[in-house]
């Protein structure tokens, strides 16, 4: 099952986002008033590796249902992500152009 699927079956209803997923919006909202490493929290507060962590979040920003639950949140996280996309894609770039 993919991480969408996984994320959309936990919704108690429908459409709706779950607890879990209600609840990493609102640790990406404040994450910066925990104590230490993001890292930490996240395994601290969701019982979950970060990779993990991201793999769901990276899922959950596209659905209709986050941007609905706080708009400027995942508009903020998916501008983020495209931007680290193309900073990605600009080094391979870099790296695939032979040296003049």
């Amino acid at each position: 099952m993919s991480i969408a699927a996984q994320s959309r079956a936990a919704a108690d209803v429908p459409g709706e986002l779950s607890e879990r997923d209600a609840e990493i919006l609102a640790f990406e909202r404040k994450w910066w008033k925990y104590a230490g490493a993001k890292e930490q929290a996240i395994r601290d507060l969701f019982g979950m590796p970060a990779t993990r962590y991201y793999q769901i979040l990276n899922a959950l920003i596209d659905r209709p249902e986050a941007l609905e639950h706080d708009p400027m949140l995942v508009k903020r996280l998916r501008r983020m992500r495209a931007s680290r996309q193309r900073a990605r894609s600009a080094r391979r770039g870099e790296l695939a152009s032979p040296a003049q």
